[in-house]
């Protein structure tokens, strides 16, 4: 008999400045992140942690995140850039990880190659960040986006089996942006048989199409989906020197909702399903997660 799937709907960040300065979500009234966080929590069930992508957060941090949040709240967080191969900004490094880069790398601006001793501890420290929310039951999936230059060889398929053994009690998302992982046919099968047998979710992903981009299909290879909504605003996709938010710069219609919505609830054996919206273009976003919510009810 097939189990029925939780469907928790959300979107990438509640800080958003656009959305902030949008005045469409939030109350005039609330002035501060922590007001803004439970105003949101009381909207929907999830939200997707940016932050921690750009820096290892505190732990009272995360532990000022559960006591703002209802008790059946849930957090995936994105992995920290160095841990998926992106540059991080050596300024926002915690001390323990500066005092590893020698004098040339302490006066660049990023970090692009870590040394084994400062990765490791990277990860020791991201993992140790996040006890608050694994003590409060509110941990979802630890998200790692790799780059677009992460592309499918051998190196890169033994980083991403070592994984479960540097993270070896959270649940781990994996978001290729290299289209060599899922051209349809054998690579795509292989890909996603590999992450079944290391334990890794496949992230679905709903982005413009074109030769460069990955594919957007509903693929799952664990007990958990996981799809991220990233806009179809193919002109500002490719586009240089605009800021980053204006490449997520798209309104889904319901249209394009609903096909979503019927994939989605012909899953079969998945025990909960991430619907998360990185449209973060104003309110764009909270207003998709909002319909995408009620095509989900029932």
């Amino acid at each position: 008999m097939n189990r029925a799937t939780e469907f928790l709907v959300g979107t990438a960040s509640w800080t958003d400045p656009t959305l902030v300065k949008s005045d469409s979500f939030y109350p005039p009234s609330l002035k501060t992140n922590e007001a803004r966080l439970r105003f949101y929590a009381d909207q929907f069930p999830t939200v997707e942690v940016d932050a921690t992508y750009y820096s290892i957060v505190a732990e009272s941090t995360a532990r000022r995140w559960t006591e703002r949040t209802p008790v059946d709240f849930v957090f995936n967080v994105k992995a920290f850039a160095l841990l998926t191969q992106h540059a991080a900004e050596t300024k926002r490094l915690p001390l323990p990880l500066r005092e590893l880069l020698s004098a040339q790398q302490r006066a660049e601006p990023r970090i692009k190659r870590p040394s084994k001793e400062l990765l490791d501890l990277a990860f020791q420290m991201f993992e140790s960040s996040l006890g608050p929310l694994r003590e409060s039951r509110k941990l979802g999936m630890l998200v790692f986006q790799f780059p677009p230059y992460f592309t499918r060889r051998s190196a890169n398929l033994d980083y991403l089996a070592n994984l479960r053994n540097l993270l070896p009690a959270d649940p781990i998302a994996v978001e290729f942006r290299h289209r060599s992982w899922l051209e349809e046919g054998e690579a795509r099968a292989e890909t996603m048989k590999f992450l079944r047998n290391h334990g890794l979710c496949y992230v679905s992903v709903d982005e413009p199409q074109a030769s460069s981009t990955v594919p957007s299909f509903l693929g799952v290879s664990c007990e958990t989906a996981y799809v991220r909504f990233h806009g179809r605003n193919r002109e500002n996709w490719f586009r240089k020197g605009i800021p980053t938010v204006e490449r997520y710069k798209y309104l889904y219609a319901e249209r394009e909702l609903g096909l979503w919505a019927d994939e989605l609830r012909r899953l079969r054996d998945v025990g909960r399903a991430y619907v998360i919206f990185n449209n973060c273009y104003s309110n764009f976003g909270v207003m998709n997660a909002t319909t995408m919510k009620q095509m989900l009810k029932g």
